[in-house]
């Protein structure tokens, strides 16, 4: 899937044969098996995000392939290995592709494909945030807005496996029960509406557990603010996200009174930081690959979609309330 030009996904992408290149000695042939569609690819599309590929670009920066074959010089992969994109811009949307060893990073094939096809980019994120920001403890709770997001998703079960407790709000939507449900069934200890944030009820949660010293925004705006409200003094907000496309707003009193801390992440810049530090990589993906094996994490809601159907994907993907991420299957 191609785009030659920054625009709407929908009107920009299209599904072209491109030759397979020759396959170099440090090179990697790789089948893709599944490709998901998340908000930084359409924001790459659209121009909008930080990072972008030069043009004309493949989208698509996270997926899961198998190896067919290997350059003469590749030494840590071999035909049958699965592999996810060590770093974003890898171009995952294809059926076939020829890559550097460097860019990618072997995965265990005994975890289910939708896992792996969804490993690098949100559970990864979640991962993080929980742990580099605040020294979180067993009995602690943590609290997030777009919680049934994807980094929202494994942020529950990553917490739930060890044993914090999580506060989660969403945008009241038609389906809210339904939706709470799902959460619930993930490990979610509390799931509340942006409106309930400003409601006396909020203490009522505070009986059981205690206030979070880690907030993850992922929103922005007022619900930012209001989630800024109950967490604890010298307490954490990290920002990961921007969904609203509104700033993050902080009264004053949270700087002097209560000495909160912001902070910023993006997964990306976490990588370009620890590329000489692969044992840092190694040992994330090790404990997530662990969680999966025991059934703590799961891929996120998913839909599938033949690749030939891009086009209801792309649109899908950019519905408001969406709770399932579209999966190109290649």
């Amino acid at each position: 899937l191609v785009y030659e030009r920054h625009g709407e996904p929908a009107a920009v992408v299209q599904l072209k044969d491109l030759e397979m290149p020759k396959l170099g000695d440090c090179d990697v042939h790789v089948k893709m098996l599944a490709a998901p569609i998340n908000p930084a690819d359409i924001n790459m599309i659209q121009g909008t995000y930080p990072l972008l590929s030069p043009l004309p670009a493949v989208g698509g920066n996270e997926g899961v392939g198998e190896v067919l074959e290997v350059g003469r010089r590749v030494r840590a992969l071999k035909p049958g290995d699965w592999v996810i994109p060590a770093d974003a811009g890898l171009g995952t949307w294809r059926t076939q592709g020829a890559f550097p060893e460097e860019m990618l990073l072997k995965v265990p094939r005994d975890i289910p494909v939708l896992c792996a096809a969804t490993l690098s980019v949100n559970p990864c994120t979640a991962f993080r945030v929980l742990a580099d920001f605040e020294s979180l403890a067993p009995g602690d709770s943590i609290i997030q807005n777009a919680a049934n997001s994807g980094v929202g998703q494994a942020v529950i079960q990553i917490a739930r496996a060890s044993g914090i407790k999580t506060i989660n709000v969403v945008r009241d939507r038609p389906d809210l029960p339904k939706l709470v449900k799902r959460l619930m069934a993930l490990g979610a200890d509390h799931v509340i509406t942006e409106e309930m944030l400003r409601k006396p009820e909020m203490k009522d949660i505070f009986k059981s557990i205690p206030r979070p010293r880690l907030a993850l925004n992922c929103v922005g705006g007022k619900s930012t603010t209001e989630m800024l409200r109950h967490l604890q003094p010298k307490g954490t907000m990290v920002t990961y996200g921007g969904m609203a496309k509104q700033p993050v707003i902080v009264p004053v009193s949270a700087f002097i009174f209560r000495d909160m801390r912001f902070r910023g992440f993006w997964m990306t810049q976490w990588r370009k930081d620890h590329a000489q530090d692969q044992e840092s990589v190694a040992t994330m993906m090790d404990a997530l690959c662990q969680l999966i094996r025991r059934g703590q994490l799961t891929a996120p809601a998913c839909t599938e979609i033949p690749l030939q159907d891009y086009r209801a994907a792309l649109e899908a993907s950019m519905k408001p309330f969406v709770s399932s991420k579209q999966i190109l299957l290649l």
